[in-house]
């Protein structure tokens, strides 16, 4: 479900990138949506769920049905009430916001006046948004994940069908794509109510903020804001200076993240949704080996998947981006200023992915404190490089701080649960990464024998060819990679879910 999200999504930016180009009103566009997201993440996947989702396992595994269905009540009406709230002050101080996150676009009083008005369309995304990710939350606890990843579909369905069919008709044109960002999450949440209502637990309105479940939500959620909101609040930083760079750098800097947000969130949204609950139950029945064994398959799959993802995002910028982007309003200049910011992301995927491995570690024993530490620590490294890249590598030095300050944050999660003694790695890590290694190799060796890195060549090549080359690339890439493994005494069933859950 999560790859089909992930394919309409490059469907998405396709229809994007052919009918609007890179330029003042795309960057218009991805500024205003970008403050609703930022905030969906921080009130609704990030912190609440982190804090949410723990808490919920517990009281399903340890209380009864009427008072998990307390719980669920009561948290949803609390969580409706403060996003409402939010929503409406982002309605109204939209002008204030965009002062403060674009500042750069206050110079050319068209742009800013159009970016206040995208944003007012689509801040209310975010209640929508903290629903769902309440909704999310509860079905994944019931272990149905399906739907929950099948969501993300329905905005991307607006998203195409409003760009290709609904753009005319409005003045300018861009304002269907914040419309689409409204009707999706209007969608998603719609979609979530017959799924609530099999297993029992439809919120119903019960406002009761003493509660003490409510209470270890929001105390949880204390801590757990401030760690999410760091990351956040370093990419509207990365906004803000962006906001200075030429026009265009915001849109860049979108149609890499996007591709490289593919196998991001493929892989880690997937490990994440899957892990958290699963480790939460772990810890609740005291076992430890499984909670340790849980986190090392964690650990195995996300670098056997990641690293041929990352270098293949690399060596492949080019063919990607022209081949998927280079129609209509976006040019060949801004392939070649995508590939830069593109092939600056790809060094942080494999960080990035672990972190939502990772961080479920602390989570699921409701400790959040420690993740917050390390994003603080993180927050300060991502700044200081933004600082000393942004003249040299100017929009490409904002996603190599960005990706650098993943690998940062990784690196220290890990070394957090090694020092507690909560994650042990099981045996011949050595000779796994070893093999990877080799991999790796043979892989991009194919892919440059292939012509992955003519970029003259990429641009100029008709459209057909462009797809049935890129074809030939990724087909020879995964068997290379993939085929070596299997020579290396790979198997599928290595790394089976029970075989790491079960010890």
């Amino acid at each position: 479900m999560t790859l089909l999200s992930r394919i309409l999504g490059f469907v998405r930016d396709f229809v994007i990138a052919r009918t609007f180009g890179a330029g003042a009103m795309t960057d218009a566009f991805f500024v205003a949506f970008r403050l609703p997201n930022l905030l969906r993440r921080l009130f609704a996947e990030g912190a609440f769920s982190q804090a949410f989702v723990p808490i919920l396992a517990e009281y399903r595994h340890r209380c009864g049905e009427t008072e998990t269905r307390q719980l669920v009540d009561r948290v949803a009406t609390a969580l409706f009430l403060v996003v409402l709230m939010v929503a409406i002050l982002g309605v109204i101080g939209a002008p204030l916001l965009i002062y403060l996150t674009a500042p750069g676009f206050s110079e050319d009083a068209d742009k800013f006046a159009l970016t206040v008005e995208l944003t007012r369309i689509t801040f209310p995304y975010i209640l929508f948004m903290a629903l769902v990710a309440l909704s999310a939350g509860i079905l994944n606890t019931w272990s149905r994940f399906a739907l929950p990843a099948f969501t993300p579909v329905l905005l991307n369905l607006s998203f195409i069908a409003l760009a290709l069919w609904a753009a005319p008709w409005f003045d300018p044109p861009v304002l269907a794509l914040a419309w689409a960002v409204f009707l999706g999450g209007v969608l998603q949440l719609a979609l979530q109510i017959p799924a609530l209502k099999r297993i029992g637990m439809l919120p119903r309105w019960d406002f009761a903020p003493g509660d003490p479940g409510v209470r270890r939500v929001l105390a949880l959620m204390a801590p757990a804001v401030l760690g999410v909101s760091v990351a956040q609040v370093s990419l509207v930083i990365n906004t803000v200076f962006a906001s200075f760079l030429p026009s265009g750098s915001v849109s860049w800097l979108y149609y890499a993240d996007r591709l490289m947000e593919f196998p991001a969130g493929l892989f880690g949204a997937a490990l994440g949704t899957i892990l958290l609950p699963s480790l939460s139950r772990a810890y609740m029945d005291g076992k430890t080996d499984s909670f340790s064994n849980l986190l090392d398959w964690g650990l195995r799959l996300t670098l056997l998947l990641t690293l041929p993802a990352a270098l293949a995002l690399a060596l492949l910028a080019v063919p990607l981006l022209a081949t998927l982007f280079q129609h209509g309003a976006f040019t060949a200049e801004d392939v070649l200023h995508t590939r830069s910011a593109l092939v600056a992301y790809s060094i942080g995927l494999t960080g990035l992915i672990l972190v939502k491995v990772l961080a479920p570690g602390f989570y699921s024993r409701q400790d959040i404190r420690t993740p917050v530490k390390i994003a603080l620590i993180t927050l300060a490294a991502t700044q200081a490089m933004n600082l000393a890249f942004i003249g040299p590598l100017a929009h490409a030095g904002l996603a190599l701080s960005i990706g650098l300050a993943a690998c940062l944050n990784a690196g220290l999660l890990y070394r957090g649960l090694r020092r507690l003694g909560i994650y042990n790695p099981q045996p011949q890590w050595g000779l796994f990464f070893l093999k990877l290694m080799l991999a790796l190799t043979v892989m991009g060796g194919v892919l440059v024998l292939l012509g992955a890195t003519e970029t003259a060549w990429w641009l100029t090549l008709p459209t057909l060819e462009k797809l049935g080359r890129l074809s030939l690339l990724v087909c020879g890439g995964g068997v290379a990679y993939f085929g070596t493994l299997a020579l290396l005494g790979f198997r599928l069933q290595d790394f089976r879910w029970a075989n790491s859950s079960n010890g």
